[in-house]
């Protein structure tokens, strides 16, 4: 028998919803892509997995560290019907974690290294993308791996990171060893594991949103990971006045860290006017609803895009929720102002990018606000069910 290793693993029951058609792509007891749809009762435990052997394109990287992301939260969390709060591609049971980084321990003859152009190896500390795009679909080929028709993601439908040993094919790795001369290993990776949410808010911002230029003013709608990184990366950009808006004090408080000019906090104040006040009457340029409650937010943005003065605003949507959105047409043709939906975060050079960044003191490291072991990690993901005050757990191996 093979070697074995422990793993955070989800469970839940296949039972669709009455009102829920099942699609072509759905797997039945499985698979599928509308995860609040269909799970109900979710259960996690820590469990025995074989240590999996590599093939010829793949590494095998020891797990170092690894984040729990609001998805994770979100896929053990129910409902007053006991379904899943996620909405998105999930197969259980599978184990969880898709924010990670580690080092190299194996690898396959044609696991190539693109920091180097040659095979991986042994000691290569790497991060990975948890999209995995197949390259051969039409959105593939059109340049758009994160909407692939085949694709899976690390820690949803495939095994996750909470747990020793993971393998990946190679061409989702990328090396992290630009960070060395800017952290201490420990650090190196902990920073690792903050590119994959990091990548998402950049996608979010600069390629979905379309980016900005400098002396933008941008409003970030909720301080979880991928809102304060998209404060980090707006600033970066040049952005004149970056508004966070966040209720908790804590994650307020990050937000100011991480690079926010201004916070506001909507249950206190009316976001519309706050936003029209701190602007002179502008507006933003672009917002990102990143708070998981679109019905909840979206009437005040409507209300500052109507008042403000700027023209061609960008609504990003990148939060993931099973609502609908009230949305006034007219608003947004009269003031020519766009929505766009952000999913994911391969392709267009972002995960070499954002390491980039980090590697030239984009520090994102500030986010973690505890770190546990991985026999904590199922009872920290149930308490941020509730409890907001910590923004980026993470499990130290």
């Amino acid at each position: 028998m093979g070697k074995t290793m422990r793993a955070v693993v989800l469970s839940a029951d296949w039972d669709p919803k009455p009102s829920y058609k099942p699609t072509p792509k759905d797997i039945a007891g499985k698979l599928t892509y509308l995860g609040s749809q269909v799970w109900r009762n979710p259960r996690l435990s820590i469990e025995e997995r074989p240590v999996p052997e590599v093939g010829p394109t793949e590494i095998l990287i020891k797990v170092r560290a690894c984040g729990i992301c609001g998805s994770d939260v979100h896929m053990a969390q129910k409902d007053d019907e006991g379904y899943i709060w996620y909405p998105g591609l999930t197969a259980f049971p599978v184990t969880l974690g898709h924010e990670f980084s580690g080092e190299v321990v194996e690898t396959g003859e044609r696991a190539i290294n693109k920091r180097t152009g040659k095979v991986y190896e042994k000691g290569e500390p790497v991060c990975v993308e948890e999209m995995l795009w197949c390259g051969s679909c039409k959105p593939c080929a059109d340049g758009y791996p994160n909407h692939c028709e085949n694709l899976q993601e690390i820690g949803f439908s495939v095994e996750g990171a909470f747990t020793d040993y993971i393998k990946v094919d190679a061409k989702y790795a990328w090396s992290l060893e630009g960070l060395r001369k800017l952290y201490s290993e420990d650090k190196l990776f902990e920073a690792g594991s903050l590119v994959e949410p990091t990548s998402v808010a950049y996608n979010a911002v600069i390629e979905r949103g379309g980016g900005i230029r400098p002396g933008d003013n941008v409003v970030i709608l909720g301080g979880g990971p991928v809102g304060l990184a998209a404060v980090a990366i707006l600033k970066r950009a040049g952005a004149a006045k970056v508004i966070l808006s966040e209720p908790e004090a804590s994650r307020a408080k990050l937000g100011k860290e991480m690079g926010a000019d201004y916070i506001i906090n909507p249950k206190e104040v009316d976001f519309a006017e706050a936003v029209l006040d701190i602007t002179e009457g502008m507006g933003a340029k672009l917002y990102l609803e990143a708070t998981g409650l679109p019905d909840l937010v979206f009437p005040g943005i409507e209300q500052a895009i109507w008042l403000g003065r700027e023209l061609n605003s960008t609504v990003v949507i990148v939060a993931r929720a099973d609502k609908k959105i009230p949305v006034t047409g007219e608003v947004f043709q009269v003031r020519r102002a766009n929505i766009v939906g952000a999913q994911g975060h391969s392709g267009h050079g972002t995960f070499p990018r954002v390491i980039a960044a980090m590697a030239s003191g984009m520090d994102m490291t500030k986010l973690i606000t505890k770190r546990v072991k991985l026999d904590e990690v199922p009872e920290n993901i149930i308490a941020l069910q509730t409890d907001r005050s910590n923004c980026k757990i993470t499990c130290k191996f």
